[in-house]
């Protein structure tokens, strides 16, 4: 039975009992050419601890003596570098500063770390050191001091800062529209630039040989840079595309070892893997498109240590660790202007192009943040919660778009609170829709729609209506991966199905779920020549029979036609295929028509 290291980050853990590790220590040698003080982006949750730890075990004096327990059978162990075992090893974790209270409190916490991580260092290295360290109240003076101790001793240190950005985007998310702490924490003489302008001191003065940064997002970095201005990014370097991440190859490796071991059909390995490959795939971290997409490690583990168990996949496709991304996202949608970036995010027939990321994320461009939609765009990407997916327009822009179903869920999670903020109204909603899935009966959804749901639009929205609109509300609706596999835009054919909601493979036992496609058509108030209190007054069926309704209805509906007969032959169940032409006509009325079943 496999050991999935699920939320595991410490290297010697992992390799001393015998956990799943798939080896990136071949990187070593490339890190090392790379540069002196590297920086390092990545999403939450996506192994930079452990490579971190990796790291730490590998150039740890104090670890020579289990290097070969550690390291001998994986690359690095079988051709190491000059550096191996050579240095001091001092890691910082800013994911430990608390963002709470003022930035008095916050840089107290911020000294309380450092000094803790100072007498850490102490004590491991407390034979080797020749000189003392004072710790004091003011940290920066602890880390002056612990410089000084290790190079009158005759080594140096090598510095790892993991999640350097951690408690200040903490500060930046929950402070929407009153950026002053975030500024305070980053001015000119704010603690965190006089930090790094301390270790930018100490490198220069051989006290620090080594420095390796990881973080999320560039945006405290660009504070940094007068004060820290010698660092190597390489977040977007090719070489280290998949320093962290799965490969598909890797996965379908494990995905087979755990399916034989279920004593499952080998055939059950492609069927997960599909499962897999909507879910957690599609991240891809430079420009060059023709690198594979990677998986994200910790939603696999979840997902396969699950597996294992019960042979069977969770029926929470969302390991609730990830689940905090969605405030990044509800963070933009918070902005003025960042409800309708998000709309366009998830139209994915007209897919968000960028000449360029914006890594100018400093205290100066904040106010470009919050009015700018390629800032918005690019912070997402930094976030996670968008990839590089490729190359399109005339240009050859880079297109941005969302990585998989688990992130998607969190878009229309976002949708949906900020059009439902009460909980009532939101378990109404659930009870709806489980009824749909069950009966693809759409009345009830609808009658909630013009009653409730169209409510939270007024007057001005009209202008910005359209099928997209429509659309996103039926997502924020019924979006839900504990049973379906949901994709807005899928392909059927080169074909695209507004709404494709496919029963999750382990979910097809229960039989009174529904595979459902929804096609969406949109038409104005003009267009049916009404207003919004006149339309309210007629019946549905006197809405159907208008020329300009039917006209849409009919063209929907060959459009269904299309792809009922392309799932048919896939899915081959279609008793269970319901298809469904919608008109919205306004933020005020529904009607629909279904396709006859075969």
């Amino acid at each position: 039975m496999l050991k999935f290291p699920y939320a595991i980050s410490d290297f010697y853990t992992l390799r001393r009992e015998g956990y799943l590790y798939l080896d990136r220590s071949n990187a070593v040698p490339v890190l090392e050419e790379a540069g002196r003080q590297l920086v390092f982006l990545r999403p939450r949750r996506f192994g930079k601890s452990l490579l971190l730890s990796l790291l730490a075990n590998y150039y740890d004096i104090n670890t020579l003596d289990k290097f070969e327990m550690l390291f001998g059978d994986l690359a690095v162990g079988r051709n190491p570098t000059a550096e191996r075992n050579q240095y001091l090893i001092l890691r910082l974790d800013f994911s430990k500063v608390s963002a709470k209270g003022n930035v008095e409190d916050i840089q107290r916490s911020l000294f309380i770390h450092i000094n803790q991580s100072i007498q850490d260092f102490m004590q491991r290295y407390q034979p080797l050191l020749k000189h003392p360290v004072v710790i004091m109240a003011d940290a920066l003076g602890s880390f002056q001091s612990v410089m000084d101790a290790v190079k009158n001793s005759g080594h140096s240190i090598y510095l790892l800062v993991d999640e350097y950005d951690n408690f200040a985007n903490e500060v930046l998310v929950h402070d929407v529209g009153n950026r002053q702490r975030y500024s305070d924490l980053l001015e000119s003489e704010g603690v965190v630039k006089t930090l790094f302008k301390i270790i930018k001191a100490g490198a220069s003065e051989g006290k620090i040989a080594r420095v390796f940064i990881t973080g999320v997002s560039p945006l405290v970095l660009s504070d940094m840079t007068s004060g820290y201005n010698v660092a190597t990014n390489i977040y977007l370097d090719e070489d280290f595309n998949n320093l962290c991440g799965i490969s598909e190859p890797e996965l379908t490796g494990l995905v087979d070892e755990v399916v034989q071991a279920c004593g499952l059909p080998t055939s059950e390995t492609s069927v997960v893997l599909e499962t897999m490959r909507q879910f957690y795939n599609g991240y891809r971290f430079c420009p060059d498109i023709s690198l594979p997409t990677l998986y994200n490690p910790t939603l696999c583990f979840y997902f396969l240590r699950a597996y294992q168990k019960r042979c069977r996949p969770p029926e929470q496709m969302l390991d609730g660790n990830l689940a905090m991304d969605a405030s990044r996202i509800s963070y933009i949608a918070n902005l003025p202007g960042g409800a309708s970036v998000i709309g366009n995010i998830l139209d994915e027939q007209n897919p968000v192009l960028l000449p360029y990321l914006e890594s100018q994320f400093g205290v100066e461009q904040l106010h470009r943040l919050q009015h700018d939609a390629r800032y918005m765009v690019s912070l997402l990407y930094f976030f996670g919660v968008l990839t590089i997916g490729g190359l399109g327009g005339e240009l050859e822009e880079l297109r941005l778009e969302v990585p998989n179903r688990v992130i998607y869920a969190l878009y229309v999670d976002t949708l949906r609170e900020k059009a439902l903020p009460d909980l009532a109204q939101r378990r109404e909603v659930e009870g709806l829709a489980k009824q749909f899935y069950q009966t693809a009966e759409l009345q009830p959804l609808a009658d909630y729609l013009e009653n409730s749901y169209f409510k939270v639009f007024n007057n001005r929205d009209y202008r910005w209506g359209n099928e997209l609109t429509i659309k996103a509300a039926f997502m924020s609706l019924l979006f839900d991966d504990t049973y379906y596999i949901m994709d807005s835009e899928a392909a059927l054919q080169r074909r695209y199905a507004d709404l494709l909601m496919i029963i999750r493979p382990d979910m097809r036992r229960l039989a009174a779920l529904q595979d459902i496609v929804l096609e969406f058509k949109y038409l104005s108030l003009a267009d049916v020549g009404m207003t919004a209190e006149t339309l309210r007054e007629q019946s549905r069926e006197t809405l159907q029979q208008l020329p300009v309704v039917q006209s849409v209805l009919q063209s929907a509906l060959v459009q269904l036609r299309d792809y009922q007969r392309v799932l048919m032959e896939k899915y081959r169940e279609p008793q269970r295929l319901r298809c469904l032409a919608v008109v919205a006509i306004g933020f005020e009325r529904v009607v629909w028509e279904s396709l006859a079943q075969y």
